[in-house]
């Protein structure tokens, strides 16, 4: 009858919250268990047990399960907020260019206006065509990755002409009209454009590295190495 009377209890309802550990080694669960003289009272979902004292060897509690509470919500990464200015000078030393050249090509692109559009179609600051900027795999409306972009494209084209005569040259006239312009004439081509637009960008370079003074109509630049890991400044 005893052993009928333990195997009762082991098969006894889960969910309460203390345990009485029989000497067999049999946890018998109950919604709460006193002491009352030689007997201990446990209290279950289908009503009240009482086991003698000596059967049990010891009583254990347990916190009932925590109903799972909804995930803290995750703050979401706010977007950086850099000018664009900071922005040009973080691609450059990223992609291993001078700043200045790159600031005198955003300037003389679009004057860092993050919304221009040319008639032509090319967008934001280093005024990607769409085109471009799939190649580029980037969005030419997000104006961070508008300039990393440009910021790529240019130091393509350097390391491309680099070993050409007048490499910075060639590099800002394809950034303007395009290699295939450059290799049909094999340098800056007769368009007044691009002409105007590559002496403008070598003016405002040296602007920038106080000196104003310097001629740039044989500018003999050196496009940084693929292998180079900080800025250099291209010998204008």
């Amino acid at each position: 009858m005893r052993k009928f009377f333990l195997l009762l209890l082991m098969t006894l309802p889960a969910g309460a919250a203390e345990f009485a550990v029989l000497h067999t080694g049999a946890r018998v669960q109950a919604k709460r268990i006193e002491r009352l003289d030689s007997l201990y009272v446990l209290h279950t979902e289908s009503g009240r047990i009482e086991i003698d004292a000596a059967l049990v060897a010891a009583l254990e509690h347990e916190d009932d399960p925590v109903a799972p509470t909804a995930p803290l919500a995750q703050p979401q990464e706010q977007k950086r907020q850099l000018s664009p200015k900071e922005l040009v000078t973080e691609a450059a030393l990223k992609h291993g260019l001078p700043p200045e050249i790159v600031h005198a090509l955003a300037m003389t692109e679009s004057a860092y206006r993050a919304d221009a559009l040319s008639p032509k179609g090319a967008m934001g600051v280093m005024q990607l065509m769409p085109g471009t900027a799939q190649v580029l795999n980037a969005d030419p409306k997000d104006v961070e990755q508008n300039i990393d972009a440009g910021t790529r494209l240019l130091r393509d084209l350097l390391l491309k002409y680099e070993n050409d005569p007048s490499p910075v040259r060639r590099a800002l006239a394809a950034y303007n009209a395009g290699e295939g312009a450059v290799s049909r004439y094999n340098g800056v081509p007769p368009y007044r454009e691009t002409q105007a637009y590559v002496e403008k960008v070598i003016e405002r370079y040296w602007k920038q590295v106080g000196k104003p003074g310097q001629p740039t109509s044989t500018p003999a630049a050196a496009a940084p190495s693929a292998q180079s890991s900080g800025s250099s400044r291209p010998g204008l």
